[in-house]
């Protein structure tokens, strides 16, 4: 017998996928995070399900995790005390940053906060220029200075950043060798094996940032490892990239900064695995948890890629998922400000002490008590029964911090938080698809998290979406995402040159030489040569341009005919772009990037047998829930979930209750369960 674990640890609960690969069978588990150490419910929640399905460590067969360690030491600015060593005469780039503003009228908009204290930049001579030559050798002993003087300042870390070391690193690797001698027990990070690419401040920014996070994430990590060998499991665990990969924990402590959105980006990955298994190639997820909602947009079955974004105000220069997440969850606190308007979010109670409905502590109304209020939530128990809710607690919150204030009935109230909440989450899928140039209208939407399924429906109502999908686990379904990624290093060289026949040998030394990098980490890694494949792309604009369009490129040498396919494919994205293209133009490409994936055994099961005419199972109870845009309670049935049969159809208004979410199907939805146990919902506009 052999089982595989996934873990997603979020703001309010931690959850837990355990897939039997012999049976086929998938079971799921939530446990209360513990913020303060993440690792403690983690553990807690392991041996939970090891003595809850009887299973011994020893089978145990693979175990990834998901983490927002990194993404948390960012916000609460947590991290190390790094140091900084730079080419003499650039102290200064950090600071100056780019030649723009965040918002272009707003002379007051606020920088982000430095990450390194005053003091803690050191230069040293040296250079290298444009073509990679050495202009300046290395003063050896600057760099022991600056070392002795920076561990002398009590840093944790060092980040290491020489103008053109993407063309020669040699400097670097010296600075990396003497920093080794000088402060063996130091943490360095330099540029040129982090993110060897041009743009200086993008990667100087990157570099920091990994600093920044490594110390943090080593010790976690570490403390991890050692807390899941303590349970008997012997298995190395893996942890989610940003990309939506996994890596292992050595791989993670050396670029901790490519953990920064690992949690979202697995439920990513598990959404376009929902995709394939109801034949849908165009999809938005929608991850709506306790603390945040996450969402992203998937086109021909494949989420979208990011080479640079801004990370709590930081730019970070390596691949991720294109998430947008905001403060809207479950736990987002509702609140009248001082101009009288309803606002909800980003604040959150979190795990501790949660909404007020949860009677430990709180006492700030959340979209949690609202819910309950509505009927939507049950109003006595929640996850199955096994958490106990108290209804004249949540009604409080909302009377005393929001009824009383803005003169509200406790309905109007309460529906008014879930219309505020919901129209925050519509903007984000405004800024993903419409603001992008998509017809959101040809998207499905996969709803996930533990309040996704709570608000999907109304939420596609609003923004034009017919069809929504709520696979079988939402409320644990990153941790279910873990088990289906792959291991993958994104591996980028710069080196700018004209797209001409010419240059193809150059350009496909480039390629060769990455391959071999790319296939010496999946080696380190222990993937098989048989499960390798390499994917190729080009980061390409027009000359004199300066920025630049990703272009795919078949994973063979690149021959003259692949050459011309390249510049086609770059006019037809330019014109789909930005309106326009000019044949005329020499193409210049910019940067060379591989995807290395080693292929992990993923959880496989099929489609059951469709029941022709399932019944509904006995309901529950009959529950009164007031929806949106209705100013009256409908009397709804309720349902165990886990109870509908494949081929089980039915019309809202219905309520479904599991063990890790709850389903509401608004009047005018549809619903169908599919031979996956998929929940597919049609919005046929035909209210009961």
């Amino acid at each position: 017998m052999s089982y595989m674990i996934g873990i997603d640890v979020g703001g309010t609960f931690t959850d837990f996928s355990i897939f039997n690969t012999e049976t086929a069978e998938l079971r799921y588990y939530k446990h209360p995070s513990t913020p303060r150490d993440p690792s403690i419910s983690i553990v807690t929640g392991v041996e939970k399900l090891l003595e809850m399905y009887a299973i011994a460590p020893e089978e145990v067969s693979y175990l990834a995790h998901g983490t927002t360690v990194a993404t948390n030491a960012l916000i609460e600015k947590k991290g190390a005390r790094v140091g900084l060593i730079v080419t003499e005469g650039f102290r200064d780039l950090l600071e100056i940053g780019w030649q723009k503003r965040p918002s272009l009228y707003n002379l007051l908009t606020p920088k982000a906060q430095p990450l390194i204290a005053p003091g803690l930049i050191c230069e040293v001579s040296e250079r290298i220029v444009y073509d990679g030559s050495v202009k300046t050798p290395l003063d050896e002993e600057q760099v022991r200075e600056a070392g002795w003087y920076l561990q002398s300042q009590q840093v944790e870390a060092i980040a290491v950043c020489t103008l053109f070391s993407f063309l020669n690193p040699v400097h670097e690797k010296r600075i990396k060798e003497i920093l080794g001698e000088v402060c063996p027990d130091m943490y360095v990070t330099v540029s040129s094996e982090l993110v060897p690419e041009f743009r200086e401040y993008s990667r100087l920014s990157t570099t920091v940032l990994n600093a920044y996070l490594g110390p943090i994430m080593k010790r976690y990590v570490r403390n991890f490892e050692q807390c899941i060998r303590d349970t008997g499991i012997q298995v190395h665990p893996y942890v989610t990239q940003s990309n939506g990969s996994i890596i292992s924990i050595s791989e993670t402590i050396d670029s901790p900064i490519r953990t920064a959105v690992s949690g979202p980006s697995a439920g990513v990955i598990g959404a376009v695995h929902v995709g394939r298994q109801c034949g849908i190639d165009k999809i938005i997820s929608f991850d709506m948890g306790g603390t945040s909602a996450d969402i992203s947009l998937i086109e021909n079955g494949a989420p979208q890629l990011f080479a640079e974004r801004l990370v709590e105000g930081y730019p970070v220069h390596i691949p991720m998922i294109d998430i947008v997440t905001i403060g809207a969850g479950g736990g987002s606190i509702a609140q009248i400000d001082t101009g009288g308007a309803l606002k909800v979010g980003p604040q959150s109670a979190g795990a501790l002490p949660g909404p007020a409905c949860y009677n430990m502590g709180g006492t700030e109304p959340t979209v949690t008590d609202a819910n309950i209020v509505l009927g939507k939530l049950n109003r006595e128990r929640i996850l199955g029964g096994r958490f106990p809710v108290v209804y004249a607690l949540a009604e409080q919150a909302l009377k005393s911090r929001i009824c009383e204030k803005a003169f509200l009935s406790l309905e109007e109230a309460a529906n008014g938080v879930i219309s505020v909440v919901n129209s925050n989450m519509l903007r984000a899928m405004r800024l993903v698809s419409i603001e992008r140039g998509y017809d959101i209208r040809e998207f499905s939407l996969i709803a996930f998290g533990g309040a996704g399924p709570l608000h999907a429906c109304e939420v596609a109502a609003e923004i034009g979406i017919t069809c929504v999908i709520v696979p079988p686990s939402p409320g644990t379904f990153c941790s279910l995402g873990l088990l289906m990624a792959d291991t993958k290093f994104d591996l980028t060289r710069s080196n700018i040159m004209i797209a001409c026949e010419n240059n193809l040998a150059k350009i496909n030394d480039i390629f060769r030489t990455m391959i071999a990098e790319g296939g010496d980490l999946l080696t380190k890694e222990g993937i098989p040569e048989s499960r390798r494949s390499y994917e190729r792309f080009v980061d390409a604009r027009y000359e004199f341009q300066n920025y630049e369009i990703t272009i795919p490129i078949p994973d063979e040498e690149v021959t003259p005919e692949n050459l011309a396919q390249l510049i086609q494919d770059f006019h037809r994205e330019h014109e789909r772009n930005y309106g326009y293209s000019n044949l005329n133009n020499m193409l210049q490409i910019v940067n060379y990037k591989i995807s290395a994936i080693g292929e992990i055994d993923k959880p496989s099961y099929h489609s059951q047998k469709i029941v022709e005419d399932a019944p509904l199972p006995a309901s529950l109870e009959t529950r009164a829930v007031l929806y949106q845009k209705e100013t009256q309670y409908r009397d709804s049935k309720v349902y165990q979930r886990e109870k509908l049969l494949p081929g089980c159809k039915f019309r809202g208004p219905v309520i479904l209750e599991q063990m890790d979410s709850t389903v509401v199907i608004p009047p005018g939805w549809s619903a169908e369960v599919d031979g996956y146990l998929n929940l597919l919902l049609t919005n046929d506009g035909r209210a009961v």
